[in-house]
């Protein structure tokens, strides 16, 4: 996903989401990643931010949320949603890679159902590994993807390897 899609597309799937989340709160699928307090989390492309209150929530005062997106209305939604919950913990980042976060400082980054978008995963798989602490977790799902493709992809980019498959998630460890 180089490039932004157009405001209305934006706009369209945010009421999607809206309906999504409604139907399968975030919060479960949260339940397989582990996040405890004081956690460092990066949710890479956050979209219309569906998963900012639930991360905030369990990452607590002591934590710290970033949600990285291409989009400007994105980041925009990410920073009304913060406004508007007084989450101080949340932090946004306008990319389409690069986090500019320092090296080995988060717990945990969710890359959920973006991946088939992206024209060169492998360069965004190796900033993420390069922000991972040597114990943090890639949390991955992409519903446009089979599980040997989202394995094998992963993988395969010799960054990370695979610890477990949850009901939701998959949960890859850098190598």
């Amino acid at each position: 996903m180089d490039k932004p899609m157009s405001n209305f597309d934006f706009q369209f799937m945010s009421v999607g989401y809206k309906f999504r989340d409604f139907l399968l709160p975030r919060k479960n699928i949260l339940k397989e990643v582990g996040i405890k307090p004081g956690f460092r989390v990066l949710d890479y492309g956050c979209g219309p931010g569906g998963y900012i209150i639930p991360i905030a929530r369990l990452v607590g005062e002591s934590g710290k949320v970033y949600a990285l997106d291409i989009h400007p209305l994105a980041i925009q939604k990410v920073q009304d949603i913060a406004s508007k919950k007084h989450l101080t913990n949340v932090k946004t980042i306008l990319s389409s890679c690069q986090t500019g976060l320092p090296d080995n400082t988060l717990d945990a980054v969710l890359l959920y159902d973006i991946f088939h978008h992206l024209s060169d995963p492998h360069v965004v798989l190796k900033e993420l590994c390069r922000v991972l602490k040597s114990d943090g977790i890639l949390s991955f799902n992409d519903h446009h993807m089979k599980e040997n493709e989202i394995v094998s992809k992963v993988t395969n980019s010799g960054l990370f390897r695979l610890l477990k498959k949850g009901q939701r998630t998959y949960t890859f460890l850098k190598n």
